[in-house]
């Protein structure tokens, strides 16, 4: 019976944490961890930074399109450069400057130079820098694990991610109420240079890399053809898009909640996405040991998460807020991991760099048109209307998918459709 019991805690073990089992991988994650905390810490920081600014939430929107406008008109160019180029060269560069633009941002809120136009150009350029940084991420994780285990790869780095929305928002809530905004930017910019030694320990030996794509004209036309006329790619992509525009847009949508629904501070902020980081984590574990995405998981997926984002708006106080939050996390990294790892899998070697660009696009370049429409949306008609919006969002691309992606979905996963 004891024996029983410890192997299937074993398997258990070995089928949800499989990718930590690469060295490489387990590098990798390691300094994810580390830097993600800071990042999330930034985010909250960044946020408040701008309402004391402005006190606006259409300033608020703005500042976050900016940050992802670079990646929405030139997310297919960084898919080209991450197809065409060593993925690990690129991410030592992104990571290094992400972590300079953090440090300048920090250095003028301590000295009390920072202007709004200030933090608008500093999130440009940090959206610049994630236009390349983001598709050649999302393709690593292929080369560092290989294509048997890129779900769960994919879905402990959003575990990751989202202890990371736990673990940063609440030291930024702290340090803020304490000391301050400036040591947020600080930390984080520090932070970067943890990714950038596991990076440096790392041995390329052991990536499952592939010989890169030849320069040649007309490559970028080639990808958006290749997505045209995959239906399982061109359907998913379009439900991301719609998901990305207007339901991921919790960094403006959640501190207007807490700043005028519930007449709280940073801390409240801190709070809602902790929680929602807290459902995201536990919901990850799991589904990292499940397997498949296919195009009905998919969509069941877009709306369960439409209906949690809905319950949250509707919450009578910060507590309840919190807790449907939590519902809504686990909602998020279902939905992201299936949509991710769904893509990959779907897409041939020589174009996944261009794929998942367009994933970039669609999930986060998309923020830069959905943030000021959330943040104008929740000026006009109220702040949990804003997060409502969301919620509907997803539910349209859930009858969008169930429409396309729902044919001949049944047992047949997504990459049983790759071309």
């Amino acid at each position: 019976m004891l024996n029983a019991s410890f192997e299937r805690v074993r398997t258990f073990s070995r089928e949800t944490f499989a990718s930590l089992y690469v060295r490489n991988y387990r590098l990798y994650y390691l300094g994810q961890i580390i830097s993600t905390s800071g990042t999330f810490m930034q985010t909250v920081a960044q946020a408040w930074l701008v309402l004391q600014l402005t006190h606006s939430g259409t300033a608020l929107g703005l500042a976050t399109a900016l940050q992802y406008l670079p990646i929405l008109l030139l997310g297919p160019y960084g898919g080209l450069v991450t197809d065409r180029v060593s993925k690990r060269r690129i991410l030592f560069w992104t990571q290094s400057i992400s972590g300079f633009l953090a440090l300048a941002l920090g250095a003028l809120v301590v000295t009390g130079l920072v202007r709004l136009w200030m933090v608008y150009t500093l999130a440009a350029a940090l959206g610049f820098t994630n236009t390349f940084d983001n598709p050649t991420r999302q393709t690593f994780h292929m080369e560092l694990v290989g294509p048997d285990k890129v779900r769960n790869a994919v879905t402990l780095y959003s575990i990751l991610v989202n202890l990371a929305r736990i673990v940063g928002p609440a030291l930024a809530g702290a340090l803020i109420a304490s000391v301050g905004l400036a040591p947020c930017f600080f930390i984080n910019g520090l932070s970067f240079g943890a990714v950038v030694l596991m990076l440096a320990m790392m041995n390329p030996a052991e990536l499952q890399r592939r010989p890169p794509v030849p320069p040649r004209k007309g490559q970028i036309r080639e990808g958006f053809r290749y997505v045209r006329g995959t239906p399982v790619l061109a359907s998913g992509l379009l439900m991301m898009a719609i998901v990305g525009t207007l339901t991921f847009e919790f960094q403006v949508s959640l501190p207007l909640l807490a700043h005028f629904t519930f007449k709280g501070g940073a801390g409240s902020y801190a709070f809602l996405t902790s929680a929602q980081g807290l459902g995201a984590a536990f919901g990850g574990l799991f589904i990292a040991g499940r397997k498949g995405s296919t195009p009905r998981k998919l969509v069941g997926a877009a709306g369960l998460f439409g209906l949690a984002v809905l319950a949250a708006s509707a919450m009578p106080s910060l507590a309840l807020a919190g807790l449907a939050m939590v519902a809504v996390g686990v909602g998020s990294i279902n939905f992201s991991s299936i949509g991710n790892s769904a893509l990959q899998l779907a897409s041939s070697e020589a174009m996944r760099g261009r794929v998942m660009s367009l994933w970039s696009v669609a999930f986060l370049g998309s923020t830069a048109i959905g943030g000021p429409i959330v943040g104008w949306f929740a000026e006009v008609a109220g702040a949990r209307w804003g997060l409502a919006l969301g919620g509907l969002a997803a539910l349209a691309a859930a009858g969008i998918g169930a429409a396309t992606l729902g044919k001949g979905s049944g047992s047949a996963g997504l990459a049983a459709k790759r071309p």
